[in-house]
C-alpha cells in the first residue's frame, strides 16, 4: 500500500499541533525562549551589581593602602633627615581596626594658652568625658600644635606640661609661625589622616564656639559622599597692595588686578571627607602653599572632583546664633566676621556657650 501522503498528513498535522502550542505558550507568557531572555536579564543585572560593590571595595582598599603609605613615607623622612618619630606620629596598633566618624582639630598657638581654657571650659569634653566620647561616639578632639624655633625650649616643655595634665594635644612635626599656617594645615591632615581612621577630618580655630553634636549630625549626613569639601564658602578679593592684612604675594596668578578668589571655604571651620585627607597626605610636598591657608587648602582641590558644599550653620555671628537656637536651628559654629573669631574669646566663650550652646544632654543622646 501506497503510505506516503498518509504520512505526510500526519506530519503536516504535527506541525501545526507544535504551532498552536507554541502560539499557546507565548500567549501565556510561557515561552521557554523568553524566559531565557530574561533570565539572562536579570543575571546580567546581578553581575552589574556585583561588579559595582567591588569597584567600590576596591577603591576603599586602595584608600586605607594609600593612607597608610603616606604615613609610612612620613616616618621614613623623619628617620632620614635625623629627627625623632614624636608619639603624634606612631600609629597605634588599634587604628586600623578602629573607625571614626571626625577628627576635630583645633588650631592653636603656643601664646593661646587662656584660648585652649575657655575652650575647655565651655565646648569641649574633659578627662573620661572625652575618652568616652572617641569610644562611644567616635568623635575625636584634640588641640593640634608644632614645635617652636628653638626644639625642646621653653614653649615646647610648656606645651608637653599642658599635655601631661589634659592629654588633648596633638603634636606635630612642623615649626610654628603665623606665616606657615598653610604648611601646618598640610601637616596636620597628613598627620591626623595617619593616626585615625575616620569619614570626615575638621580643622577650627580655638576663637571659635562649636556644637560638636550638631557638627557630628551635620558631617553624617554627607558621609556617602566621596571627596566632600564643607565650610562656608567664599570668594574674597585678592589683595595685591602690601602691607595689608591677608595681602596675597601672589596676586598676579588671578589675573587682572581686582579680580577674586575662586570659592573656598573660611578658615574659621571647615571638613573634608577621608578621601581629600589622604589626598592631601600622599601629595603634601608637591602642593602650593599660598599666602592664606583657607586659600591654599581651595587650590588643592582645583581640577579635582570634589563636592563643595556650602553650608552657612558653619559660620553663625554671635549674635544671631541665640535666636537660631531658640527657633531650633542649633549653629555649627560661631564667631565674630570682624575679628575672624570670637572677639577677646577668653572673656567671651563661656557667656556665647551659654546663649549658643546645644545643651548638656546634646552629646550624651546623639546618634551618628
Amino acid at each position: 500500500m501506497w503510505t506516503v501522503p498518509e504520512a505526510e498528513d500526519k506530519v503536516v498535522s504535527l506541525e501545526t499541533g507544535v504551532k498552536d502550542e507554541r502560539l499557546k505558550l507565548v500567549t501565556e507568557g510561557c515561552d521557554p525562549i523568553q524566559k531565557d531572555v530574561k533570565r539572562g536579564s536579570k543575571n546580567i543585572l546581578g553581575e552589574v551589581s556585583k561588579t559595582h560593590n567591588a569597584i567600590q571595595t576596591l577603591d576603599k582598599t586602595i584608600s586605607n593602602l594609600e593612607m597608610e603609605l603616606a604615613a609610612a613615607r612620613a616616618m621614613q623622612e623623619s628617620i632620614i633627615n635625623g629627627s625623632p618619630i614624636s608619639d603624634g606620629l606612631k600609629i597605634p596598633e588599634s587604628s586600623g581596626k578602629r573607625k571614626y566618624l571626625m577628627v576635630v582639630g583645633i588650631n592653636t598657638a603656643f601664646s593661646s594658652r587662656k584660648r585652649r581654657d575657655s575652650v575647655r571650659a565651655t565646648w569641649m569634653p574633659q578627662g573620661e568625658e572625652r575618652k568616652k566620647l572617641e569610644e562611644e561616639k567616635g568623635v575625636v578632639m584634640r588641640f593640634v600644635i608644632g614645635h617652636s624655633a628653638t626644639s625642646g625650649g621653653i614653649l615646647d616643655r610648656a606645651i608637653e606640661a599642658e599635655d601631661r595634665k589634659h592629654g588633648d594635644i596633638l603634636r606635630l612635626e612642623h615649626v610654628e609661625g603665623y606665616l606657615e599656617l598653610s604648611a601646618k594645615t598640610k601637616t596636620y591632615f597628613a598627620t591626623a589622616a595617619a593616626l585615625w581612621d575616620a569619614d570626615f577630618y575638621v580643622k577650627v580655630d580655638d576663637d571659635v564656639h562649636v556644637n560638636i553634636a550638631t557638627l557630628g549630625a551635620t558631617l553624617a549626613r554627607h558621609r556617602s559622599k566621596p571627596r566632600v569639601y564643607i565650610g562656608c564658602m567664599k570668594s574674597g578679593p585678592v589683595l595685591a597692595q602690601k602691607g595689608v592684612r591677608y595681602h596675597e604675594p601672589e596676586y598676579w596668578k588671578f589675573g587682572e588686578e581686582g579680580n577674586k578668589y575662586f570659592r573656598h571655604a573660611t578658615g574659621q571651620l571647615y571638613a573634608i571627607s577621608k578621601d581629600l585627607a589622604s589626598y592631601i597626605s600622599i601629595n603634601q610636598h608637591v602642593l602650593h602653599k599660598y599666602a592664606n591657608e583657607d586659600v591654599s587648602l581651595g587650590s588643592w582641590f582645583i581640577g579635582l572632583d570634589v563636592d563643595h558644599i556650602d553650608d552657612r550653620r558653619l559660620c553663625c555671628g554671635t549674635t544671631d546664633c541665640e535666636w537660631k537656637a531658640q527657633a531650633g536651628n542649633i549653629c555649627v559654629a560661631s564667631f565674630d566676621w570682624t575679628c575672624s573669631g570670637i572677639c577677646r574669646s577668653v572673656d567671651r566663650m563661656r557667656d556665647v556657650h551659654r546663649r549658643c550652646g546645644e545643651g548638656k544632654n546634646a552629646l550624651r543622646t546623639a546618634t551618628f
